[in-house]
Order: structure tokens, then C-alpha cells, then sequence
């Protein structure tokens, strides 16, 4: 390689080369894969994987709960890494959602509950009960 820099938009990188055979110079174009990462939605929609989405919605789970920025922010790179490991470059909501409330599980029991009532979208105050009724008689790690 003789030469490489951004182009002038800087959507590519351009590098000057040269043939180890003839000697002759030439110019390659390299450019970042922009296929994008998709959510597949509950009723079928496809939409760009949004990670401040993500993010925000574990926000206000652990609003007001002692939780730390980073664990939040380490459970999205988990789901991010998830998603880029696919070989279809998609992953459903329900994935997603069931990964983030696992991990929200062991972090913090009132965050768990608050996204889980929101996510699972209980239509009674019973689906809402027996979902803390689980909760409980899970063991609390010491």
C-alpha cells in the first residue's frame, strides 16, 4: 500500500496500491457495510435496531433504584452482541425483551417488575400478582 485516506465525504477510504507483479499503481474504495440491524416488532414490523431505545427503557425500569449506569449499559452491549452475532442481522422483540428482563432479574427485583409490567403488558392487576408471586418465590441470591 502506498497511500490511504478518508474521501473527501468521508463515507470511504481511499487507498492508493501497488501491483507487487507490475509495478503499476492503482486505486481501491473501501466502505463501511451500512446493511442496518433490524428489531422484528410483535405484530411483524421490521424496524432499525435503536440502542438509546433500548437504553431508555431501562432507564426508567431502574429509575430511582441503585443501579449503575454501566450494568444498564453492559445488558445493551449484551443484546447489541447478540444481534451482530446473527447471521440474519435481525432479532425479535420478545428475544430482546426476555434477555433484558433475565438480566434485570439478578440486578434488581422492583426494575424487573416495573419493565416487566410494561413489556409483558398485563391487562389485570391478577397477571400483575402472579407475576410478583414468581418473583417471590424465587430464592434471593446472598
Amino acid at each position: 500500500m502506498v497511500d490511504s485516506r478518508e474521501s473527501k465525504v468521508g463515507e470511504a477510504i481511499r487507498r492508493r496500491r501497488e501491483c507487487l507483479g507490475c509495478e503499476k499503481r492503482f486505486t481501491t474504495y473501501e466502505r463501511i457495510d451500512e446493511v442496518p440491524y433490524m428489531v422484528i416488532k410483535k405484530d411483524g414490523r421490521r424496524e432499525k435496531f435503536d440502542r438509546q431505545k433500548v437504553l431508555s427503557g431501562l432507564l426508567k425500569a431502574g429509575e430511582k433504584r441503585p443501579i449503575s449506569m454501566g450494568k444498564l449499559a453492559a445488558m445493551v452491549d449484551q443484546v447489541e452482541a447478540k444481534l451482530t452475532d446473527s447471521p440474519d442481522r435481525e432479532i425479535s422483540t420478545i428475544e430482546i425483551g426476555e434477555q433484558l428482563m433475565d438480566g434485570l432479574r439478578e440486578l434488581d427485583k422492583i426494575a424487573y417488575v416495573r419493565f416487566a409490567s410494561v413489556y409483558r403488558d398485563f391487562q389485570d392487576e391478577e397477571a400483575f400478582f402472579n407475576e410478583l408471586k414468581t418473583l417471590m418465590r424465587q430464592k434471593t441470591p446472598q
